[in-house]
């Protein structure tokens, strides 16, 4: 099973560890926290807890702040 993970203008095919991946463990596994990054599933923003599944499209978009 494999989803495509888009992040900072890379775009590429990761494997599935299991059928309850979810956003919080793509985020764990980049060192990234939900703080800082914004997820979209198929083009629709989603909290951290959304699984992912087989053909799924992941896009992170990295949150820029100031002050």
């Amino acid at each position: 099973m494999n989803f495509t993970l888009i992040f900072k203008n890379n775009k590429e095919v990761k494997s599935l560890a299991n059928d309850n991946t979810s956003i919080k463990d793509i985020l764990h596994d980049m060192d990234l926290s939900s703080e800082t990054v914004v997820a979209k599933k198929n083009g629709e923003i989603v909290v951290e807890d959304e699984k992912i599944q087989d053909g799924d499209e992941i896009q992170l978009i990295q949150i820029i702040y100031g002050g």
